[in-house]
């Protein structure tokens, strides 16, 4: 099956679209042993006979409400259920899923593998842009964007996260059981599981913040990396808009790792990143950023993954100007003679597969952003970022609506000002 996006093959259908998970979880530590119940509630979007769900564990039980399933078959991480009665267009329908095996991240062609993956002592689940099957059924696209709801149990001496907000934690013998909601509509991708020996400490903020992480995690350059996340989220509240989540929350792992990644409503770092470089620093202000561009504000397909990266790698040069160290036009002057003296194989707007993640992408992406804010001024800017993510939140984007509606918002056709920037391979001066 060729897929819903061309950059991930294999993965997601375009027939339907999901709109609520129901995960019910169970796992053993260290056996990586996890058994699951997905009900899964969608609705058709033409007339379906068949209906194919991304999953790389052992299916063991499948039923439809209210028809006979004829026969399903798992190959190559597609589960496709064959029904005895069409479900018809606009119908709402649920599929129940009961699975089992020991997940591990999907390893993909041209892509780092994602998906859920065992610490020394725990789990981290980092699922973009293809990792989500490792772990549950779904319709793995980013446009399909659905509420959810978990319940994990677990050893009792281990900290769970989920990307929603705690509903209840209770104990029952040697473990304890972990419900959260995810109330706004999220991308698979972005849901998220964390287990670990952690402790929580909240931070006081305009909106809700913890820092979830091991007992000693406070050492080092803490004060100075997610010790200024209440300055952070105050920032970009005033230049993004109201925070699109019920609260923020950033897991860092006893583990060191190679990049930070975000998730609706929750960051992962490594402990490596608790530091009071610029580069830590950075990226805990990034990730943050996502929470509105990325998680509330979703692609479409994975070629406009500017959207993402560009808007965040610009929310990093607003704190370096906030917070007194380098402002956004030194950090636009930087990257852009770097990337001046560089070949660009691609444009922004089409990337491709195999570049999607590149630098050049996220440091482009900003350095659009910068240019567009030199030529409109901060009040037109800021107010274009804010409405951009008021008319969308929940929702799914593409580069041409971000273009209609900065031309829109502004009161002037804008498509050739962008093209130089998005659609062609030289790189523009910077206004």
């Amino acid at each position: 099956m060729r897929g819903a996006d061309p950059y991930i093959s294999g993965h997601g259908d375009l027939r339907y679209a999901v709109e609520h998970y129901d995960l019910f979880l169970t796992y053993g530590l260290p056996s990586n042993k996890l058994d699951g119940t997905a009900v899964i509630t969608a609705r058709a979007l033409e007339p379906l006979t068949q209906v194919v769900l991304d999953l790389r564990l052992k299916p063991l039980k499948v039923t439809v409400a209210g028809r006979r399933v004829t026969r399903h078959k798992h190959l190559v991480g597609k589960l496709t259920i064959t029904l005895a009665e069409q479900v018809a267009a606009g119908e709402e329908f649920t599929v129940t899923v009961k699975f089992s095996g020991n997940p591990k991240p999907i390893a993909k062609r041209g892509q780092d593998s994602a998906g859920w993956e065992e610490l020394e002592d725990g789990v981290i689940v980092a699922s973009q842009p293809h990792g989500a099957p490792s772990w549950f059924p779904c319709n793995d696209r980013p446009s399909d964007k659905a509420t959810y709801e978990l319940t994990l149990v677990t050893a009792a001496d281990y900290h769970v996260e989920f990307s929603g907000e705690p509903v209840s934690v209770r104990r029952r013998g040697a473990n304890r059981i972990w419900t959260f909601a995810q109330t706004e509509p999220i991308s698979p991708y972005l849901a998220t599981v964390q287990i670990g020996r952690y402790t929580v400490i909240e931070q006081k903020a305009v909106v809700p913040l913890r820092v979830v992480g091991p007992a000693n995690v406070r050492r080092n350059g803490f004060s100075a990396s997610f010790g200024k996340q209440p300055e952070m989220i105050k920032l970009f509240v005033d230049r993004f808009g109201p925070y699109p989540f019920s609260g923020y929350t950033a897991v860092i792992t006893d583990d060191d790792l190679e990049i930070p990644l975000e998730s609706a409503s929750l960051s992962t770092f490594g402990r490596n990143f608790a530091s009071g470089e610029w580069e830590s620093v950075r990226l805990v202000a990034h990730e943050m950023a996502h929470q509105w561009f990325g998680n509330a504000v979703t692609v479409a397909e994975w070629k406009d993954i500017w959207l993402h990266e560009g808007f965040a790698c610009y929310a990093e040069w607003l704190w370096s100007e906030e917070s007194g160290h380098q402002t956004a036009a030194h950090w636009a002057n930087h990257h852009h003679g770097i990337l001046a003296g560089q070949s660009q194989k691609a444009p922004l707007s089409d990337p491709g597969a195999a570049l999607m993640f590149e630098d050049w992408v996220y440091k482009r992406g900003a350095l659009t952003l910068h240019a567009l804010r030199t030529e409109v001024g901060d009040e037109a800017f800021f107010g274009v970022l804010r409405s951009w993510v008021a008319a969308n939140r929940g929702g799914s984007v593409t580069t041409e609506q971000f273009v209609a509606h900065c031309s829109q918002e502004l009161g002037r056709d804008l498509s050739a000002w962008f093209t130089p920037w998005l659609d062609e391979k030289p790189l523009p001066p910077l206004p």
